[in-house]
């Protein structure tokens, strides 16, 4: 999966040529920023969480958020418990690193964090550990 399913995806929408391969890492935020020459706060990550069941749920935030545990109850109804490595890519098909929003192995729900709209664009990585794409939240 990953960066091929990644792109499948995006070609429903002919943005599969926007996506930015890179010779470094795009794993952490901070890699991310210094290769694309953005600020953290710019790079789109995304969470895993358990959902109810045996489902996850992705929540997408700007670089510099933090998941605020007692509004993450109120708002899902349930404890933030973050996924294992294992989990995340039996879940997304995409391995830690390199999970974003995009070409799903399960039908997840994704949640945008209100910490994006304060960007015109930001940037997800695209299924692997050296790629993104710009994106508007």
């Amino acid at each position: 999966m990953s960066l091929e399913s990644v792109r499948a995806h995006l070609k429903k929408w002919n943005r599969d040529q926007d996506i930015m391969v890179f010779d470094t890492s795009s794993a952490t935020v901070e890699q991310a920023a210094q290769t694309i020459g953005v600020e953290p706060a710019r790079i789109a990550k995304t969470l895993c969480f358990r959902s109810k069941g045996d489902s996850a749920l992705l929540v997408v935030t700007a670089g510099d958020a933090k998941i605020d545990n007692k509004k993450f109850r109120h708002t899902f109804g349930f404890k933030a418990r973050m996924l294992s490595a294992e989990e995340v890519l039996e879940q997304t098909g995409h391995a830690v690193g390199g999970v974003c929003p995009f070409g799903l192995a399960n039908d997840l729900d994704i949640f945008l964090d209100l910490s994006l709209k304060r960007f015109k664009t930001v940037f997800p990585v695209c299924g692997s550990i050296n790629s993104a794409i710009e994106v508007s939240p």
